[in-house]
């Protein structure tokens, strides 16, 4: 997985002059926002034990500067996900 801890992580870096701006809009700090809670998903997958080589996520913001995570994961990771989200709400169920 890249590493949403550093520069730029994922395939692209904010650009901007490639994007339009809406005066009053905080675009960076809904990035920023977006950015950290990439870095929060790959640790948790980390100490779930799901191989991190699988996923790939990009920090954005919306055009209302709102924090958005671009995520890209192979079909295995997704199945790995997937029974951990599983056996939480059967966990989550039994409690």
């Amino acid at each position: 997985m890249d590493d949403p801890r550093e520069p730029g992580f994922g395939s692209e870096e904010l650009d901007p002059d490639a994007v339009l701006w809406v005066r009053g809009v905080d675009y960076v700090a809904g990035w920023r926002e977006a950015k950290d809670a990439a870095a929060e998903l790959a640790d948790a997958l980390t100490v779930a034990g799901i191989e991190a080589t699988g996923v790939q996520a990009r920090a954005d913001a919306s055009a209302s500067g709102a924090g958005v995570v671009h995520l890209r994961l192979s079909a295995a990771t997704v199945r790995d996900v997937a029974a951990l989200v599983r056996d939480f709400a059967t966990w989550r169920k039994a409690s």
